[in-house]
């Protein structure tokens, strides 16, 4: 048995013992005969002397602490015309050493390669495709190449080729099937020109017209059949080879053939060819459309940015604006990079980010937005993320990263594809060889006919194209919608999820605490407190410790320096403050702290009952006062509550509050499920109990301490008005602080996969119903024989139909529409 030798790079060493612990762990798999670690260059190398032996390394060195170092690449893919195709150049791919996993997508002709670093370079990989027929190369800076200029011009020169087909078919079409149709005018023909000069003018335009425009389909039909990997072009050629050979032999050698049978099918061959260049012509136009929506995104890009430096303003390139730069914008311009306003006043159309038209105001200390628009005013802003650190590019990227996805329906496609040409093969030699048995006279001619039909109506480029280009096209339109799905699986997720749980703070409501009662304890003065208060939050972020601080500013309290700051994540904060010890926290803080809360504790409790939250605050460990803060809750929360009803969804929330709290405002929205004061996580325990008893979960959310919830969702949506961890860690981003596109993203989801099923069911649906019908199926019933030129036909337009299908998404409209506005 041949040993593998694998290289890779490692993560997490630092010392010798580090190196030994990592090369034990890889040496107690079964089937490694060798296991090295280089702690200098963080390298490892292992011989071993099976392939499954390589995921064992893998998971027993993440195990102890040592993870193989993967990386990422996407590359470029051409040469692919159906599913076989891509099958193989994945296949090809995977092959490599040190490829994890292979991802193409059709549609968009572009390949996801994860790999571990230093057993191979992206290079490489690029090359197995290459080797295998299908070029690759790594695009330049990482950025995936954008198809619809390449389709552009893919499509301009199919359209020649069809045009030089269609010239060279014409002639050959009407001599043969116009003799049939018009009895008049094939006798003209006999009388004037003659069958055997008929046939050898068919043959010579027969003959240029396979040699050129249809030359693709043997230039690559050929070689795949010879390497035992058939795919979409190997069927045209063998189709359309066999007609043309049978005529030539008609032809030329009518002799050899039994008697009767010396029949031409040149026509069929040339109309075949043409029908299926048209289909190709019309697929690469419509293909060029799925990626409208990232063309679009590119396009708010401006090329020209109004740089202010050494005291002079000029007009760079965008690539030359440098962090830290002062731009000057001007009326109707748009933003060229993100950054925070300097100085003057003007109101910024935000909606390509938030989808909500109402154009934002923007003063000094505000941030902007690259692709949005100025309005009237003029501002001064400086450079803080130029490039592909804007959130332009990271949109764009995200969108990339969707588009590119595989869905779990997906796999069912791929095992169908995997066997579909060998399979139709077999069927079109079962067809000639039945047909040779039992068919009526000439047998050889039928035979003949219905294997090149059954060839020919084999579609696996509708197959291929039916879930990649409902992805590209859906989630491109979800992101014009404010809804990025940065994991395109999430689209099928999301679908499936029966339940959706949200958080509360800013999540369901604005995030904007205040500050609205105050009760104190005998012997404490509310402002003294409110001082305590503020110095221990001033170093939290949370919504509530700023409605705090902000209550404490607005009364022009002092705030001081907090020292021993301790943060009991769900629970509260203490530190001291001038000598005293000052905890402030939930009840669950006092009561860990042996505080009594004594007579505050009713009122707490009716500060709950109305939905507000209540704090407490301690003094050297004396209840000090309790503080009511209230959130108000984003108008369109209950609308979208109700809307996930009709969608027939489970609402549940999720929160750290108080149960009373929590209730108060899960009835006054509708919600259905509450579960309250959890840390985080206990939510992931709550979701987990919601997955047990109703179904598959989402979760909704915005803060740091929502990461683990989001992650541990079947499908995490995070608010974009939220923190960047809770951003990572989910699979859809809100890019609006508006629950409604909660709803929005749920249709979207259904949209998609209702889609993909017409896409699938036209495609499968097809071919089980039309290569009987070619094969004969129906002849010994009375029924029609499929001509070779309509199965063609046929072909041709199935790919068109599933591409046509899927540019329906791109009218899709916000399922979510509110009455009211945050704020009116």
């Amino acid at each position: 048995m041949t040993a593998h030798v694998l290289n890779f790079q490692l993560d997490g060493l630092s010392c010798a013992g580090c190196v030994n612990r990592a090369q034990k762990a890889m040496a107690a798999v079964d089937g490694v005969q060798e296991a090295s670690v280089n702690l200098a260059d963080t390298s490892a190398r292992v011989t071993f002397k099976e392939d499954a032996a390589r995921d064992s390394v893998i998971a027993a060195l993440k195990s102890a602490g040592y993870p193989a170092r993967e990386a990422t690449v996407t590359l470029d893919v051409g040469g692919m015309t159906c599913a076989g195709c891509v099958r193989r150049a994945e296949i090809a791919m995977a092959a490599g050493a040190g490829v994890l996993s292979a991802e193409i997508n059709f549609a968009s002709e572009s390949a996801t390669v994860r790999f571990l670093e230093g057993a191979i370079t992206a290079n490489q990989i690029a090359a197995l495709s290459t080797r295998a027929g299908y070029p690759a190369r790594v695009p330049e800076d990482g950025v995936p190449e954008d198809i619809s200029d390449r389709k552009e011009e893919e499509a301009k020169a199919a359209k020649r080729r069809v045009l030089l087909a269609a010239v060279l078919a014409f002639p050959v079409f009407c001599i043969e099937m116009g003799g049939h149709m018009v009895p008049a005018f094939h006798h003209w023909l006999m009388t004037n020109v003659g069958m055997q000069n008929s046939y050898l003018f068919q043959f010579v335009l027969t003959s240029i017209l396979l040699i050129g425009p249809g030359r693709e389909f043997y230039a690559k039909g050929i070689p795949a059949l010879l390497k035992g990997a058939p795919e979409m072009n190997s069927l045209v050629a063998l189709g359309t080879g066999a007609a043309y050979l049978f005529s030539v032999v008609s032809t030329f050698a009518p002799g050899l053939l039994p008697a009767g049978t010396a029949n031409v099918y040149f026509e069929a061959a040339a109309v075949i060819v043409v029908l299926i260049l048209a289909g190709r012509w019309m697929e690469a136009r419509a293909k060029g459309r799925t990626g409208a929506a990232i063309q679009a995104l590119v396009g708010l890009q401006p090329r020209m940015a109004q740089v202010e430096r050494k005291g002079a303003v000029s007009e760079l390139p965008i690539e030359e604006v440098a962090v830290g730069d002062v731009l000057h914008l001007r009326p109707g311009e748009r933003v060229a990079v993100d950054g925070r306003v300097l100085d003057g006043s003007s109101f910024v159309d935000e909606a390509m980010i938030s989808g909500e038209p109402v154009p934002v105001e923007k003063t000094a200390g505000d941030a902007v937005i690259a692709g949005t628009v100025n309005g009237a005013g003029v501002l001064r802003y400086e450079a803080e993320q130029v490039g592909r650190d804007t959130m332009l590019a990271q949109i764009i990227d995200m969108v990339r990263q969707a588009q590119g996805a595989k869905l779990p329906i997906q796999n069912l496609v791929d095992r169908i594809t995997a066997v579909f040409v060998p399979v139709v093969m077999a069927i079109a030699a079962a067809t000639f060889v039945v047909w040779m048995l039992v068919g009526p006279e000439p047998r050889l001619g039928h035979a003949l006919v219905a294997a090149v039909a059954v060839l020919i109506i084999a579609c696996p480029c509708a197959m291929g194209l039916a879930t990649p280009t409902s992805i590209m096209v859906g989630t491109g339109r979800a992101a014009q919608l404010g809804v990025l799905f940065r994991k395109g699986d999430a689209l099928q997720g999301l679908r499936d999820c029966d339940v959706v749980a949200f958080d509360k703070t800013g999540t369901l409501t604005m995030g904007k605490p205040s500050v609205t009662d105050v009760v104190l304890a005998d012997g404490f003065d509310d402002d003294a407190v409110l001082a305590l208060v503020a110095s221990v939050e001033a170093q939290s972020e949370h919504p509530l410790a700023r409605a705090m601080v902000a209550e404490a500013a607005a009364r022009g309290l002092d705030v001081v320096a907090c020292a021993d700051l301790e943060v009991r994540v769900g629970h509260g904060l203490i530190g001291t403050v001038d000598g005293a010890q000052v905890a402030v926290g939930a009840a669950r803080l006092m009561m860990a702290l042996e505080v009594p809360l004594g007579g505050l504790e009713a009122r707490a409790v009716a500060f709950a009952e109305v939905g507000k939250t209540p704090i407490y605050v301690a003094v050297d460990g004396q209840l000090a006062a309790v503080i009511a803060v209230s959130d108000a809750v984003k108008s369109t929360s209950e609308e979208a509550i109700k809307a996930l009803h009709n969608m027939g969804k489970t609402v549940a929330l999720i929160s750290g509050d108080t149960e009373r709290t929590a209730r108060a405002l899960a009835r006054e929205l509708g919600v259905d499920h509450v579960v309250a004061e959890v840390l985080p996580d206990g939510k992931v325990l709550a979701l987990e109990e919601l997955r047990a008893t109703v179904g598959k979960a989402a979760f909704v959310g915005d803060g740091i301490n929502d990461a683990p919830a989001l992650a541990a969702a079947d499908v995490g949506i995070a608010i974009g008005t939220g923190t960047d961890v809770a951003i990572e860690a989910a699979d859809v981003v809100l890019m609006a602080g508006d629950v409604g596109g909660v709803v929005t993203a749920f249709d979207l989801s259904r949209r998609v996969m209702r889609n993909i099923k017409e896409n699938l069911f036209w495609a499968f649906g097809y071919n089980v119903a039309l290569i009987p019908v070619a094969a004969g199926i129906l002849v010994p019933f009375g029924g029609p024989a499929l001509s070779p030129m309509l199965g063609a036909g046929a072909m041709a337009l199935s790919s068109v139909f599933v591409l046509t299908n899927a540019l329906r998404l791109r009218r899709i409209q916000p399922a979510f529409q509110s009455s009211k506005k945050e704020g009116a």
